[in-house]
């Protein structure tokens, strides 16, 4: 790898104070989902935090639409259950 490729992958690289303020970003309620988009699908995030943010986003897809699965049959079993006693 010569020097140029070099200095470019080091100025692409995420620091630790972006990511300390990402971070403390990410602890704001509605604002770290907006934040999430925003880092993920903005043209001035480096790519490596894009990334990051875009496998998050659908880690949080599949999240959802786990709890709503679960929630459906377990709620149907629950409504079952109340049903069969005169509720």
């Amino acid at each position: 790898m010569d020097n140029q490729n070099y200095n470019q992958l080091q100025h692409n690289e995420v620091t630790v104070g972006e990511w300390f303020v990402t971070m403390l970003i990410m602890l704001i309620p509605i604002v770290n989902i907006i934040m999430m988009f925003v880092w993920a699908f903005g043209s001035g995030t480096q790519p490596s935090k894009a990334n990051y943010f875009k496998a998050a986003l659908i880690f949080l897809l599949i999240a959802i639409i786990l709890q709503v699965i679960f929630f459906v049959i377990f709620g149907a079993a629950m409504f079952a259950g109340l049903s069969s006693y005169g509720y």
